[in-house]
């Protein structure tokens, strides 16, 4: 093994994704006062999600999203572009307070970067890269902390399609079998053992949306993945 891939929102960054949704439509919809109601808007924005998530095609989420969402809203790509633009660039960032950074999850990535071993950040990529820095930033990190982070703009799937994994792990060049997917998400990060991959499941934020028993190589809190982390053995 030397590649580590992280979920970000619930693993490296500790957030009740509830609120955050909560918040995220409250901000948003006030972008959007002039022109739709906070129902409609949410509703718009849910029914184009999940076609994205749903999506097989090689396109990209930014594409499959964009296409529905345009059409939702009856308004032209760049205007709704240069709103989403505005909103993460300003009344997004109100949303950071209350999210956290966990200095033993920043320091686990620190040994491992030491260590020699490849850490990538491997969320689903429903944000544009703008919002997704952000919230890199939120946890304590900065986005050249990682090797690979996952787009809205760049990638074509979206969790839990397998197809997610396996273009990751084209894209960073990695067989399955070299990397460990650390997540809190039962579904959404665990199915990576369908491929091959390790996987550690998080339990401090932990979403599991079925009674499915949880198959996973390692699990933890932060602090039990922290001296997991301090076990490994450097690959310099």
């Amino acid at each position: 093994m030397n590649t580590i891939l992280f979920d970000l929102d619930g693993t490296l960054l500790p957030i009740d994704m509830i609120l955050f949704e909560k918040l995220y439509f409250e901000e948003l919809s006030k972008d959007f006062a002039d022109i739709i109601s906070p129902s409609e808007l949410a509703k718009n924005i849910w029914s184009s999600t999940k076609i994205m998530v749903e999506n097989t095609e090689y396109k990209t989420n930014e594409e499959i999203f964009m296409a529905d969402f345009t059409t939702r809203m009856n308004m032209e790509l760049p205007a709704l572009q240069k709103r989403f633009d505005d909103f993460y660039d300003t009344s997004f960032l109100k949303i950071k307070e209350y999210a956290q950074d966990i200095q033993c999850i920043k320091e686990s990535v620190k040994i491992l970067k030491s260590k020699g071993y490849t850490v990538a950040l491997a969320t689903n990529p429903l944000f544009p890269e703008k919002a997704i820095h952000h919230r890199i930033r939120w946890a304590g990190f900065q986005p050249e902390d990682f090797s690979y982070v996952s787009t809205f703009e760049k990638n074509h799937y979206c969790k839990p399609q397998l197809k997610y994994y396996e273009e990751i792990l084209e894209d960073i060049e990695k067989n399955p079998y070299d990397c460990l997917m650390v997540g809190n998400d039962v579904q959404e990060d665990l199915i990576a053992k369908k491929l091959g991959l390790k996987t550690y499941l998080i339990t401090n934020n932990l979403l599991h949306r079925t009674g499915e028993e949880i198959i996973t190589d390692y699990s933890g809190e932060y602090e039990d993945f922290y001296e997991y982390v301090k076990d490994l053995p450097s690959l310099r």
